[in-house]
């Protein structure tokens, strides 16, 4: 995600990482580690960002605006997902690029790139799991599932607005780019 966001706002220096400790796996700290270690490899400075609430989001996105070269990377948590108009509207307002996990924040409410694990496939190959544990198989001793199918979406038109370009190395790759 973090390369993504480099790739569409080059020159950043300064990048968030936004979760909320209540709902984010390991309290935030799951995903950080790794995105810190990214952000400072690619010699930016990364940011731990925690809100949760409406207006601990405004204050987080409005804090990176004021600052030249900012950017924000959305956590895969239910928290963000069910805040993510908030975060567009804010990222929007305050001209901060950011990444999110789900595809349908950027093909529907028009967030700037999206790279995640594809929703559907994940249902989809659920089922077998399922119809296991209903034939008497204990949850215990099925192995561990993971997604397998990631998807990438970027939107145009967001870019534009906000002074940016989607580069041809990610139309190339995006599985959806909306104009």
């Amino acid at each position: 995600m973090l390369e993504l966001l480099t790739e569409i706002a080059p020159g950043l220096k300064r990048v968030a990482m936004i979760f909320n400790p209540d709902t984010a796996p390991g309290r935030g700290t799951y995903y950080f580690r790794d995105f810190e270690a990214a952000a400072r490899s690619s010699k930016l400075e990364p940011i731990a960002a925690d809100a949760r609430s409406d207006a601990e989001i405004e204050t987080v996105v409005t804090s990176l605006g004021g600052e030249p070269r900012a950017g924000l990377v959305v956590t895969p948590d239910y928290f963000m997902f069910n805040h993510s108009e908030q975060i567009i509207s804010q990222a929007a307002r305050n001209n901060v690029p950011t990444v999110y996990p789900w595809r349908s924040v950027v093909a529907r409410q028009n967030g700037l790139i999206s790279y995640g694990p594809d929703l559907v496939d994940i249902v989809r190959r659920s089922a077998p799991y399922v119809d296991k544990i209903l034939r008497g198989e204990k949850p215990a001793d099925l192995p561990v599932q993971v997604p397998v199918k990631f998807e990438m979406a970027a939107n145009a038109r967001t870019a534009k607005a906000l002074g940016l370009t989607v580069p041809p190395s990610i139309l190339v790759r995006a599985d959806e780019v909306i104009e």
